[in-house]
């Protein structure tokens, strides 16, 4: 797999100084989990951010909390995310690693929400900002819509076309409210993504409009 869409130098900037929502992140963590030119990319950011703070004065720390401190950042800091290619990712059925905590491990285990004709949900609960599976059947057409804020959507099966191109799987769409389009699913298979927003969508439709507080989208 070898995505051609990747998440804007800004996400990846603020995914590596720890800045981004547990949503946004779970989706940043999954496209890393498949993409090569992503993962070095942030490795160099790492980089450069640990040598800003080496630059940045502040208090001294005894040996025994400077030892502390590390032990704890070793511990609990955010850990690059494993290669979903790696001989152990190879079963088709598993989703990427990094979100398994919000939806579990298995495509065949997942309990869809039907919100439209040919249109299913998962809503992870317990997060900040919205993340949520959506899958949709081929040949379909989603709603022309805005983005009332910020949109961080990662193709994990299928694929689509809109005005910004072909999206397949590690793709990665990042939207802001600038943007307006009209995914249509690929024929064949259903198009599976996760996708991360910080506001509700704004369709140009009455009708979706008058459904959107039904789905919560």
């Amino acid at each position: 797999m070898k995505p051609h869409h990747h998440p804007d130098v800004a996400t990846l900037m603020a995914y590596s100084a720890g800045a981004l929502s547990s949503a946004f992140s779970a989706v940043v963590s999954a496209h890393l989990s498949v993409c090569h030119a992503c993962r070095e990319c942030l490795r160099e950011m790492d980089a450069i951010g640990g040598q800003l703070l080496t630059q940045q004065e502040g208090i001294p720390l005894s040996s025994d909390a400077a030892e502390r401190l590390l032990a704890r950042l070793n511990e609990d800091g955010p850990a690059m995310p494993e290669p979903h290619d790696a001989p152990s990712r190879h079963d088709p059925d598993l989703l990427p690693t990094p979100l398994w905590p919000y939806f579990g491990r298995s495509y065949r285990e997942l309990s869809w929400k039907w919100i439209g004709p040919g249109i299913h949900h998962i809503r992870a609960q317990g997060v900040p900002d919205h993340l949520m599976l959506l899958r949709v059947a081929p040949g379909r057409s989603l709603p022309m819509h805005t983005h009332g804020g910020s949109e961080l959507t990662m193709i994990l099966r299928g694929a689509y076309d809109d005005t910004l191109g072909h999206f397949a799987p590690g793709d990665v769409a990042d939207l802001d409210n600038d943007t307006e389009h009209q995914p249509v699913t690929a024929p064949g298979v259903p198009c599976i993504c996760v996708a991360a927003t910080d506001a509700p969508l704004v369709f140009s439709g009455w009708l979706a409009r008058m459904l959107q507080p039904m789905v919560r989208m």
